[in-house]
């Protein structure tokens, strides 16, 4: 039986949903740090809401992908960090870095995001065989996919976004949500965490059964050797 697992980072850490392919009743794990997330954990195919292959000198072409997929939802896919950010350990110093490799600024939000992608990021480069079963998701490319390849039509913060979203995943995955809110504070897991997470463990299903979409080049790696893909 193989192990299907969707992630999406939080502010406590990875808030991770795993699912057995003839299983129902969907397990749920708050880690702390990715490490936690994959040590002793049995082999499953994973995916997770955080950039994984980053390029060297400018924008990845998965991530122009994606904005095009989605359309009026595509400003949700920020620009992935360059790999060189990644030694950053200020916001100036990430701005400088950024600014040398492809000439622009690193942005406040992908700045925050920075330490999980470098702990992701050394995890996977550490570990072929867990490289080669992880990858990259973005809910929303997740949710519309999900959607018969139609976008959300609201974002995702506002109550008609939640809505639209939760009825895929109800519709899926029954009882799940609320079974997830009641086990973790919101300072640790937000709503729209919870539902990304399930948004990735659907794709994780899609990857399982081939029916799962890559934008980006399957060619296209990175200095490490990771994929620039984005799954839905």
């Amino acid at each position: 039986m193989t192990l299907l697992r969707g992630v999406d980072g939080c502010r406590a850490g990875w808030l991770c949903v795993e699912l057995g392919q003839q299983e129902r009743l969907v397990r749920v794990r708050l880690c702390r740090s990715a490490v936690e997330l994959f040590k002793g954990a049995e082999p499953a195919i994973t995916a997770i809401d955080m950039p994984i292959g980053l390029g060297d000198n400018g924008p990845r072409p998965c991530d122009r992908a994606a904005r095009r997929f989605l359309r009026q939802r595509g400003s949700s896919v920020f620009p992935a960090p360059v790999r060189a950010v990644l030694a950053a350990t200020t916001y100036v110093q990430a701005c400088e870095l950024s600014l040398a490799a492809q000439g622009r600024k690193l942005s406040k939000q992908s700045f925050f995001l920075l330490p999980k992608i470098r702990e992701l990021d050394g995890v996977l480069r550490a570990n072929a065989q867990l490289a080669a079963a992880t990858v990259e998701a973005h809910p929303e490319v997740c949710f519309a996919r999900w959607n018969g390849d139609t976008p959300m039509l609201h974002a995702k913060k506002t109550a008609a976004g939640r809505a639209e979203r939760l009825a895929l995943v109800e519709g899926c995955f029954p009882g799940t949500v609320s079974r997830v809110r009641s086990r973790f504070l919101k300072r640790e897991v937000a709503d729209d965490d919870i539902l990304d997470a399930l948004a990735t463990l659907h794709t994780a299903s899609r990857l399982a059964d081939g029916s799962a979409v890559a934008f980006g080049d399957a060619d296209v790696r990175d200095s490490a050797g990771l994929p620039m893909r984005i799954w839905g």
